[in-house]
């Protein structure tokens, strides 16, 4: 009965795995839709405005589980895990294709073991540490790569890298000092407390209103952020919390090995290019990532 449930739970964790490579696979070609009509900080702080306004409801309903304790980390994470990527994303992606931007995202298991080594004194192994090596050098080729295969410094590609950061401290957080809450609970009252800054920035410090009443592609930008907000956001980010909980962060991490095969696709289909600096880069990160996790 003990190895049948543990073997359910290792498929349920599994299929989180899939569906959240999918969700998170599909928000570079998202953002890419978005940013036809609308400017990064639109894309953004609209982004962050729709998964706040989906998860109000059981924001209200779980704020009685939180206690003064969890305040400061959940409005941490609400920053780190949504808010600040969001906008680092948008403006990285004006000048990054789609399928770059994706792979450049599966760096973010290294930073989560790097700042687990750090900040909460994880053991590292020569395996970590060789992994971890590989996988920044992959990054540094991967920011080298310029667009039409020659070699410069992409500074775009450096907001990524810190959106990744940003990553790595959301799920150290979630893992070490979370624990006691659920999923929903951490994601919906963490976007609770982030959705009204997201709100004053969009209608006060953007253009979106003026955009909205004169581009005719407006419409279009506005629902591919607003579905990135509510699946891409809001329920994916549910899902990732419950597998961090259920499994441990580097696993819940490595949902960044799929995620780039997926913004790949969507990157090919949608006529995007990539050079061999470009594609060495991607393979180097990958494998470092993979490295790295390998038991």
């Amino acid at each position: 009965m003990i190895i049948r449930q543990q073997a359910d739970s290792k498929s349920y964790s599994w299929i989180i795995l899939i569906v959240l490579a999918l969700m998170w696979g599909s928000s570079f070609i998202l953002i890419k839709r978005g940013l036809v009509a609308l400017g990064p900080g639109s894309v953004g702080a609209l982004r962050i405005l729709a998964a706040s306004i989906f998860l109000l409801i059981p924001a209200i309903s779980k704020a009685k589980y939180i206690k003064s304790k969890h305040i400061l980390p959940l409005l941490t994470v609400g920053f780190a895990g949504s808010f600040l990527p969001a906008f680092l994303f948008a403006k990285a992606q004006t000048q990054l294709d789609s399928a770059v931007a994706g792979v450049l995202n599966a760096v973010t298991p290294l930073w989560v073991i790097g700042i687990g080594i750090l900040v909460f004194k994880q053991r590292i192994t020569i395996r970590i540490f060789a992994g971890m090596l590989i996988g920044f050098a992959g990054t540094a080729w991967l920011v080298l790569a310029g667009s039409q295969g020659n070699v410069m410094v992409n500074i775009y590609a450096f907001l990524i890298i810190g959106a990744t950061v940003c990553y790595g401290v959301n799920v150290n957080l979630i893992k070490f000092k979370l624990s006691d809450l659920d999923a929903l609970t951490i994601t919906s009252v963490s976007m609770a407390m982030v959705g009204p800054i997201a709100a004053a920035f969009l209608f006060l410090k953007t253009d979106f209103m003026y955009v909205m009443s004169n581009d005719p592609h407006a419409w279009w930008s506005l629902g591919a952020v607003g579905l990135l907000g509510i699946m891409g956001t809001a329920v994916a980010l549910v899902l990732f919390n419950k597998l961090v909980h259920i499994t441990n962060p580097v696993f819940a991490s490595s949902v960044t090995y799929l995620i780039p095969i997926v913004a790949l696709i969507w990157g090919i289909i949608d006529g995007e290019k990539l050079f061999i600096g470009q594609i060495a880069g991607m393979v180097l990160i990958l494998a470092g990532v993979f490295i790295a996790n390998r038991r």
